[in-house]
This record gives structure tokens, C-alpha cells and sequence, in this order.
């Protein structure tokens, strides 16, 4: 008798979570809802600044309208997630490649023998056929970047610029942008143009610009390519006395880059929609999965905000 009551407890109890995962799945009404379009994965750096997070935020927004699901995913190649992604039956990914473009032409080319569709954003890299590209123009980047230099004082340019492991993209097409800088400012410049690099760690900005003026005391202006380290920047110029001295141009429009232009510490930034490049890039795998054919390259384009565009 007790066996009899414990297997009629146990039934009932497998029935009340079986109906549970039902509901889950189909929702409350009897009605299943509609099968999903598409699965499409996302392989991005770690690092979740403001400009990943808005490249997350514009791929979910276009998997909405496609009744499509996003999956993200680490780029990083310790973790493997890209190699493995030829084996996970998605219907599309997006990449944003990381620094070692040999290494991504080779995942690539192993999603394109399986037959899956891919699009890259924010770093394009070179090969014989292209695969789509969604971002910005970095000599374009360059090009404005100088425009602003060249605007914030009469003196010849002393300039330095700060690439960031936060900022793949940017610091992966580097001499791109260089080359639109000098192209604006020419003799305006009276020395190269030096080039740093901070890593993942968000103090790395303060370290290096108090090196950098201890080193090279005559910089007037500097550019910085992320978000964080713009930041950091604005506060070390405060605590080093050189507000007024020295130009910086930022990344980025987070509130604290916003309250450093109010206080003219940072005198702009440069702004690049993410959210674009993210919605643009899945809706540009789902033209792929159903016609075969996207544009080659869509260019977002950028932002310059100064003290004259915040309220």
C-alpha cells in the first residue's frame, strides 16, 4: 500500500513539472507560438563597455523584428567558441574580429566551407572575396579626428594617440586611421604622430599619460579610442594640473565623458552608433539565408559631440 501511494505521489509529481515545461515552452494559451526564423550567433570581445553593449542591444532589436533568436558568444581564442562554431547548426554569425587577423581569416573561412552565412563589423579583414562588412570608415575616423585637432589650438600639433585592446577595431586598423589624421593636418604637424596601447585593464590610461608627459612633456593634444580610458584620461588631466594645456578628444558618449566636455577637461568625442552596426549586421545575415545576396559593405558612420551638442 505505502509503494502504491509513494508511485501516485511520483506520477503526480512528474505530471505538475511536465505541465510546467509545457506552459514554458508554448506559453499559457493552447495556442503554440510561432517557430522562430532564424538562430544567429554573435562573437564579440569580453570586454562589455557601452559599445559592445549597444552592439548587443541593436542585434536583439532586429532579431525581434525577424522573430529571430541572437546568441552572443566570446571571440577571445582561448575560449574557442568561434572555432566550434561551424559545428553548432546556426543559421548565420557575426564577427568582430580581434586582433590577429590570420587567426579570423581562418575561422572564417571555416564557417564559409560549412556553408554558413557570416557578416563582420567594426574591423574589416582583407581577403580575396570579401565578406560583408558593417562599421565605420576608420580613415574616415582619422580624417574628422584631425578636423577637431586642428580646431582646438593655433600651435603646431604635438599629437598622441591611445589604441585600446577595448577597442579592437579601431586599433586593429590603425595606420588607417593615422593616415586620415595626417591627411587633414599635414605641416600642422610638427612631429609624428606617437602611437600607445593600453590593455584590458581600465587603470592602464591613468598609468600611461602620467608616463607620457613625464616622457614627452611637449604633447598638446591626445586621442583617446575607448570609452573607459577617455575617462580615466579626463580624471588624471585634473589630478597633473594640464586641463586648459592639453586637448583631449575622446570615444564614446557615456555620462562621465558628457560631464568632462561640460567641464571642458575633454574638448570632444567621437561617437560611432553601435546600436546600428549590431542591427544592421543581423538584418544583413537574414537578406543572406534568404536571397543569397547582401550589400558588400555598409558604412554607419560617426558622431562628433562638443560642448555645443549636450543640453
Amino acid at each position: 500500500m505505502g509503494i502504491l501511494c509513494f508511485g501516485l505521489l511520483s506520477l503526480g509529481a512528474f505530471l505538475v513539472s511536465f505541465d510546467l515545461v509545457r506552459r514554458l515552452y508554448i506559453g499559457s494559451s493552447d495556442t503554440a507560438a510561432e517557430p522562430l526564423n532564424y538562430h544567429f550567433s554573435l562573437y564579440l570581445p569580453d570586454n562589455r563597455n557601452s559599445f559592445f553593449i549597444g552592439i548587443i542591444r541593436g542585434a536583439e532589436r532586429a532579431a525581434a523584428e525577424l522573430n529571430a533568436a541572437v546568441s552572443v558568444h566570446s571571440i577571445d581564442p582561448v575560449k574557442n567558441e568561434l572555432e566550434m562554431a561551424p559545428f553548432t547548426g546556426v543559421d548565420g554569425a557575426v564577427v568582430c574580429p580581434y586582433l590577429n587577423d590570420a587567426l579570423a581569416r581562418r575561422q572564417l573561412d571555416r564557417l564559409g566551407a560549412r556553408s554558413i552565412p557570416v557578416v563582420i563589423i567594426n574591423h574589416n579583414v582583407p581577403n580575396d572575396q570579401p565578406w560583408p562588412f558593417i562599421g565605420t570608415n576608420n580613415f574616415d575616423v582619422g580624417r574628422r579626428i584631425g578636423i577637431i585637432a586642428g580646431s582646438l589650438t593655433a600651435d603646431p600639433l604635438r599629437l598622441a594617440v591611445v589604441y585600446s585592446d577595448k577597442a579592437p577595431g579601431i586599433y586593429g586598423e590603425r595606420e588607417l586611421m593615422e593616415m586620415g589624421i595626417t591627411t587633414v593636418l599635414g605641416d600642422r604637424l610638427a612631429s609624428p604622430i606617437l602611437g600607445f596601447r593600453t590593455k584590458l585593464n581600465p587603470l592602464d590610461a591613468e598609468e600611461l599619460l602620467f608616463r607620457l608627459f613625464r616622457t614627452h612633456p611637449d604633447i598638446n593634444t591626445v586621442v583617446f579610442t575607448d570609452s573607459n580610458d577617455t575617462i580615466a584620461a579626463a580624471q588624471s588631466l585634473i589630478d597633473m594640473n594640464l586641463v586648459g594645456r592639453v586637448g583631449i578628444i575622446g570615444f564614446g558618449s557615456d555620462p562621465g565623458i558628457q560631464d568632462g566636455i561640460r567641464k571642458g577637461v575633454i574638448a570632444s568625442s567621437v561617437v560611432i552608433n553601435a546600436e546600428r552596426i549590431g542591427y544592421e549586421a543581423v538584418q544583413s545575415l537574414a537578406a543572406l539565408r534568404r536571397t543569397g545576396y547582401t550589400s558588400t559593405s555598409i558604412d554607419t558612420g560617426i558622431e562628433i559631440i562638443g560642448k555645443d551638442d549636450l543640453p
